[in-house]
Order: C-alpha cells, then structure tokens, then sequence
C-alpha cells in the first residue's frame, strides 16, 4: 500500500482477515507501513487468539473480552496516530467505523491497495492445518 500517512493504526475485524489467502503475510506486510495493528471482533477472545496464534501473527492489540465498539474506541484513546482506519467486510462495519470515528477501508479494496491476494474463508480455515475448535480457553 502506497501513499498518506504511515502515522496509522490499522485494524482488522476478524472477518476481513479470514477473507484473505495469506493473512499472516498480509499482517506482517502491514506492519511495514503502519505503527500498529492488531485484530477486533465480537468473537471471543481464545477465537481470535487460536487464529491469529495459527498463522503466527503478533498483534499490537486485540478485542479482548470487549465488543468492536468498546475495542476501536479504546484502541484510538491508546495508539495516537495521524489516521485509524478499521478494514471490514460489510456496511455494518463501515458504520461502526463511522460512529467510533475510523476511516472504513473495505477488505476487497484494501487487499487491491495492498497487492494481498483474497481467498475463500472456508478454505482459510482449513488451510491453517488444524481443525478449529470451540473449546479452548
């Protein structure tokens, strides 16, 4: 991703990261042009951590037992940067993102922007090589 201000915390709602075929690579690709970056999601919290810890992605913040309001509003009160963009899949995120003050990018254009490649979320999952459970706390 190529212009503005690297000044930026960029948040991913869980989502938007199954949506690509290589979300670790995307992450860690992001980690080169932003200050922060980390995951939110009203899941909860052992769903975003079993796959983030899947793909080996390290994050700067998560949701936490927290929904995606609370997150992003306490994540922008936190991480001081120029911009807070939040990438999502839906007009409920775009909303959400409007209403807590983030610039919304949705996943399909962040991932033209970016030159990540889309992959078909059920195969993310599998691809990940265990299979996803329900029960780890």
């Amino acid at each position: 991703m190529s212009g503005g201000s690297t000044d930026m915390t960029l948040a991913f709602e869980l989502s938007a990261l199954k949506r690509l075929a290589k979300p670790g690579t995307a992450f860690a690709d992001a980690r080169q042009w932003t200050e922060y970056v980390g995951v939110v999601s009203d899941e909860p919290t052992y769903v975003v951590t079993n796959f983030t810890r899947k793909r080996r992605i390290r994050q700067d913040f998560f949701s936490g037992p927290k929904d995606k309001d609370e997150s992003l509003e306490n994540v922008k009160s936190q991480f001081d940067t120029d911009r807070h963009v939040f990438v999502g899949t839906d007009s409920d995120d775009e909303a959400l993102a409007a209403e807590t003050g983030w610039e919304f990018l949705h996943v399909e254009d962040a991932a033209d922007a970016a030159g990540w490649e889309l992959g078909d979320p059920e195969e993310s999952t599998a691809a990940a090589g265990e299979p996803e459970r329900d029960d780890w706390p």
